[in-house]
Parts: structure tokens; C-alpha cells; sequence
């Protein structure tokens, strides 16, 4: 972010890519470990509307690039970025680099879109004057600082890349209009010279967020640049702007060009060459009047485009001995894999992966709970909620929020052998199954009638606090939709014969939590449902869920992902990993008493069948 007005990039310089253009980010991060950089030169990529993620290798790694819904977003994100590459189409590419300019942050644009409404080029060029801003297109691969970074497809396959030595710097600034010859100019100037320092290919519609000047100004300004290379090419008038600029000094470095179609007066009158503005209406647009003048203002201009790589060999090798050049000693680039496609038929397999954990890693020497050593966790005594922290939320929890984890647990381990959950564990075990059929008995009644109205709870109280209605608001409007609030009532405790669970619960929480409001809030709803009957009492499941939601909120975590939480269901885990451990015990209970096969008495089920004939 503190580099030079004339350097675009280097090896810190991050982008936001727009539109998912994964097949080109993965060759950004190809050539971005290929030049041994730190961090990768992709920091997001934008998708309207959606949001998450995608896996890209980053060598033999895989690594995560974010993606985001709008710009905006991406950049809050970001706040290293000062690049962005618009993959849009033409039809919005216009909107989208307006809207990216207005970002202080960002300080060059990239806009591969070919085909834009010339009044809208020429007024994104006229917007990034203003705003000091550079456009790299419309219509162009992009560019590149060798060594450092690279826009998108610019430079081809990582093997043409090596082969043209842009994995590291050498001394010579290219810039062309054309993608394409741009490529092939790279690899002429790696045979002849040192290779290349930084190449643009700026665009080939007529008109473009950039000229050849600036950028040839840019690496006049570079030290690291000792020569430059041009190609220009028939029509307009822009490459009279070099002559002048080489006349008044403005260029003193040593410079070798040509302007491309000088066999267009070969072809009928008025046709295009190429390029949208590639056609010459006067004796001044045409290939031979600019090379005439280039050469005359000094310029090292070949006889054609055939000499044009010995032009180049011959400048290379004149400040080589005059000691102007010291040539960039060559890199051996480290090994890209290859594809799994490409790689099958060589054996040589680059294979994704299935399954993506963010909680736990038994790769290592060390097995590890959300980066802690097992070591660490056994040594420091880490408790069991501590523990649930870091495999749930993947964080350790303050002691006062592991130590409600635990709370919940022992609250929640059993309610005797009525309730579904231990009736089939019981069951189950009676029929002579094994440990984890029995258990899965019971937890398979676990649901919105026993012991998962935590997650509902949570849900609905949240919902309500966050709309801002008030207690009353919230029972007219679930009574309204004929919905039975979750979290609320029990069978048989009420106010006068309270559940125990519940006041350990409130205790806990007014004494240790940073803040209860959603506590507090459920307790007010409870007062005008217990004024209308008894036993309309927060229940242990109500108590849980709110209470989870406050120790969110007191951990700091932002409403996104408190809400995920939520969302998810995960709080029904508190009551099921609970209930989990009173389901043990009654399995092994009643394998103790080597309790035989279990049947339902007659006499408690009400046989009604219609009337035989």
C-alpha cells in the first residue's frame, strides 16, 4: 500500500477479483508460489449475491478464498487490497469499476471486458484522471511485475511463464496495446535480454483507461527498469506523444520500438488492422510515419517487425557493457504440481479433497482441538467445557462460560426413566443390544416435544428481542399464529413448585454472566403467561436456550454469528451430549440387574378396533 506512484504492483500486492473466476485465481496462485511469495496475491473474489468460500491449491496446499456478495463487503475485509481485476461482462463492466473507484483504497483497475460503449470508456478514464486511479483495459489480459504479480491469465501457462523467466525481475519495461503479442514480446525479451521487470498490455479498444506514454513514464521513473520495449501499432496518434516525450527528455532511457502495420497499405482503403483503433485515416496514423519519426527523435526502431528481437539483443547488450545492466542471475522456481486431470494419465495425482475440518487435526504428531496441543489441553487442565469451546465454537471459553457448559450438562443428564429418552434406552438394552444401539434409541426421541426445544427456544426469543417487540407483543403474535412459544411450560412445576433446574440456571447467570437480557426478557414473558396459568413456567430448555444466546453475546461475538449459531440448531447439543451420559447409566444400569426382555403389560393399552363382521 506504500508503494510508488510509478509501481503498480509487488510482491505484497493483493486484488479482489470480480466475478468467479476460479481457472484464473488458481493461475494467480500458481505463479504467486511459483515466485516464492509470502501470502497470495488473491484476497477475495466477488459474486453478487452469494457469499463463502472457494478451495484453491496453493502449491500442494489447499487453501480457502473468500468470497463475497458485493464490493463493498469484500473490501471492509480486505484492508490490504489496492487492486481490482473486473472479470464482468461488458454489459456491466462500466458500473462495477465506477463503483470500485469510489473506494479510496483501491488504486488500480483491471478491465478484461472487451466491447465496452466508447462514451463509457472514456469516462472511466476520465473518472480515474480525476481520482488517481490507473486502468489497465478495456480489453486486456492484464499485466504483470515479474517475479511479484501477475493479473490474472496474463503471461499464459506456468510452464510459458518460466520459460519467459517471469518467475523473477530482470531489467527491461514492456507495454503494448495487445494481450497477445504481449505474450510473445515477453518471451522474445527473456531470449535477448535479462527479462522482463514489468509488461502491460494496456488494451485494444480505441479507447482505453491508459496510454503507452504513462506507462513508458512509469518505467522511466523505475529505477530497477533499465530499457524499455514498445510496440505500437497503426492508427491515432498516441505513439506522437513518445516522440515528444523523447525529444523534451522526458524518456531517456534506452528505448526500442515498432508500430505494428506497415503492410496495411497492402490492404483496401479504410479497412481495420487488428485493434479497434488500428486504422489509419491520415499519413500521421500510419505505421511508417511513426516509426519514421520514433527513429529520428532517437528511438531504436528496427527495419521490421523480423529484426525486432536483435534491436532488443543489441540495446541489452550496450548497457550490459557499459555497466548500466548487471544481469538478473537466474531462479530456480519451485515445482508446480500438476492437475488432477492432467496428472492421472502421468501418475502424478493432485488430488481435492472430500471433507473440509475446521475443529480438529490428527495429521499431525500432535493431535490438536482448534490449534491447542493435546498436550497443552491434558497439561494446562483445560475443562470438559473449555474442551466443548474449542471443538464447538473453536475458541476457549472464559471460566465463566465453560463453566455454565458444564452446568447445563449435569442439569441435563437425566430425568429418571419415564422420559422417552431413557424409557427406549431402557428398552433397547432389555432387548439385549449393544451400548451405542440403546443410546441411539434414545436420542433419536430427542426433538421439538423432549429436549429440543433449547435450539427453538433460543430462536424465538432471539427473533422477538431483535424485532424490539415487547413481552406482550411477543405472546399476541405467537398466540396470532397459533404457535406455542418453545421454552415455555411445564408439565408439572409452576411457580409455586419451581424447577430446580431452572433457578440454579438464573442463579448462575445473574451472578457470573456480563449481561442476561434475553434471561431477563423470557423472565418478563413469563410473568404474563404465569399469569394465566400456574404452569406456564421458563422451563429448563427455555432457560438453557436464552442463556446460551447471553454467554454469545458476552463472549462478544458479533450478531452474524450468533445467529449461525442459532440457525444451526447446535444448542440442541447442550441437552443431547447431557441426556447422553443418563442414557449410559441406565444401559449399564440395567445390565447390572440383567433386566430381562421388556414387554408392554396389556392391560395399559386401550385396544379399539372397528367392529368384526
Amino acid at each position: 500500500m506504500s508503494r510508488p506512484d510509478y509501481l503498480l504492483f509487488d510482491r505484497t500486492t493483493r486484488a479482489l477479483i470480480y466475478g468467479l473466476q476460479t481457472k484464473a485465481v488458481q493461475r494467480m496462485l500458481d505463479f504467486d508460489y511459483c515466485c516464492r511469495r509470502d501470502t497470495p496475491s488473491v484476497a477475495a473474489m466477488i459474486d453478487p449475491g452469494k457469499s463463502g468460500s472457494e478451495k484453491m491449491f496453493w502449491g500442494k496446499k489447499e487453501i480457502f478464498i473468500p468470497v463475497y456478495g458485493d464490493i463493498k463487503s469484500a473490501l471492509q475485509a480486505n484492508a490490504d487490497v489496492d487492486v481490482f481485476i473486473n472479470f464482468a461482462s461488458f454489459r456491466s463492466a462500466y458500473d462495477t469499476t465506477l463503483e470500485a473507484m469510489t473506494f479510496d483504497q483501491i488504486r488500480t483497475l483491471v478491465v478484461i471486458a472487451e466491447g465496452i460503449p466508447e462514451r463509457q470508456a472514456r469516462h472511466m478514464r476520465a473518472v480515474s484522471q480525476q481520482r488517481g486511479k490507473v486502468i489497465i483495459g478495456p480489453a486486456t489480459v492484464g499485466g504483470i511485475t515479474a517475479g511479484a504479480f501477475k493479473v490474472a491469465n496474463t503471461g499464459g501457462t506456468i510452464e510459458s511463464i518460466i520459460e519467459s523467466k517471469l518467475h523473477r525481475p530482470g531489467s527491461v519495461g514492456f507495454v503494448s496495446k495487445s494481450g497477445g503479442m504481449s505474450n510473445e514480446a515477453y518471451n522474445i525479451v527473456a531470449l535477448n535480454t535479462d527479462g522482463l521487470y514489468e509488461g502491460v498490455a494496456f488494451g485494444g479498444d480505441a479507447y482505453a483507461g491508459s496510454t503507452l506514454l504513462e506507462h513508458l513514464l512509469r518505467f522511466e521513473a523505475n529505477a530497477a527498469i533499465k530499457m524499455l520495449v514498445c510496440l505500437g501499432e497503426v492508427g491515432g496518434e498516441e505513439e506522437w506523444s513518445i516522440v515528444e516525450a523523447v525529444k523534451n527528455k522526458k524518456i531517456t532511457k534506452p528505448l526500442v520500438m515498432w508500430v505494428t502495420g506497415t503492410s496495411i497499405k497492402y490492404m483496401p482503403k479504410g479497412i481495420q488492422f487488428g485493434h479497434a483503433g488500428a486504422k489509419a485515416d491520415a499519413t500521421r496514423e500510419t505505421a511508417e510515419a511513426k516509426n519514421a519519426a520514433l527513429k529520428e527523435a532517437g528511438v531504436v526502431v528496427p527495419q521490421s517487425f523480423d529484426d525486432y528481437d536483435k534491436a532488443i539483443k543489441e540495446t541489452y547488450q550496450k548497457l550490459v557493457k557499459k555497466g548500466v545492466i548487471k544481469p538478473a542471475a537466474d531462479v530456480e522456481p519451485p515445482v508446480i504440481p500438476m492437475d488432477y486431470a492432467e496428472a492421472v494419465a502421468r501418475n502424478l495425482v493432485r488430488k481435492p479433497t472430500n471433507f473440509t475440518c475446521t475443529i480438529s487435526d490428527d495429521s499431525k504428531d500432535e493431535l490438536l482441538y482448534a490449534g491447542h496441543k493435546i498436550s497443552t489441553i491434558i497439561g494446562e487442565g483445560y475443562s470438559v467445557g473449555e474442551t466443548i469451546g474449542l471443538l464447538w465454537f473453536k475458541e476457549r471459553l472464559p471460566r465463566w462460560a465453560a463453566d455454565f457448559m458444564e452446568m447445563v450438562l449435569k442439569l441435563c443428564a437425566d430425568h429418571g426413566p419415564a422420559v422417552s429418552g431413557a424409557h427406549n434406552t431402557i428398552v433397547t438394552a432389555r432387548a439385549g443390544r449393544d451400548l451405542m444401539s440403546a443410546v441411539a434409541a434414545g436420542i433419536l426421541t430427542i426433538g421439538p416435544r423432549f429436549g429440543g426445544a433449547v435450539a427453538g427456544a433460543a430462536l424465538m426469543f432471539k427473533a422477538a428481542v431483535d424485532d424490539g417487540q415487547t413481552p406482550q407483543q411477543f405472546i399476541s403474535v405467537m398466540k396470532k399464529k397459533n404457535i406455542k412459544i418453545q421454552g415455555i411450560g411445564h408439565r408439572i412445576k409452576s411457580l409455586k413448585n419451581p424447577d430446580m433446574r431452572v433457578v440454579l440456571l438464573k442463579e448462575y447467570a445473574h451472578k457470573h454472566f456480563p449481561r442476561t437480557r434475553l434471561l431477563d426478557y423470557a423472565l418478563e414473558v413469563e410473568q404474563l403467561t404465569t399469569a394465566k396459568k400456574d404452569t406456564l413456567i421458563l422451563n429448563v430448555d427455555g432457560a438453557i436456550g436464552v442463556l446460551s444466546v447471553d454467554m454469545m453475546h458476552g463472549l462478544g461475538w458479533d450478531e452474524e454469528r450468533i445467529q449461525s449459531v442459532v440457525d444451526s440448531g447446535g444448542l440442541n447439543g447442550l441437552f443431547l451430549l447431557g441426556r447422553t451420559i443418563g442414557m449410559i447409566g441406565h444401559y449399564m444400569d440395567q445390565n447390572r440387574q440383567k433386566a430381562g426382555l421388556y414387554r408392554h403389560p396389556w392391560d395399559d393399552i386401550l385396544y379399539d378396533l372397528p367392529s368384526g363382521k
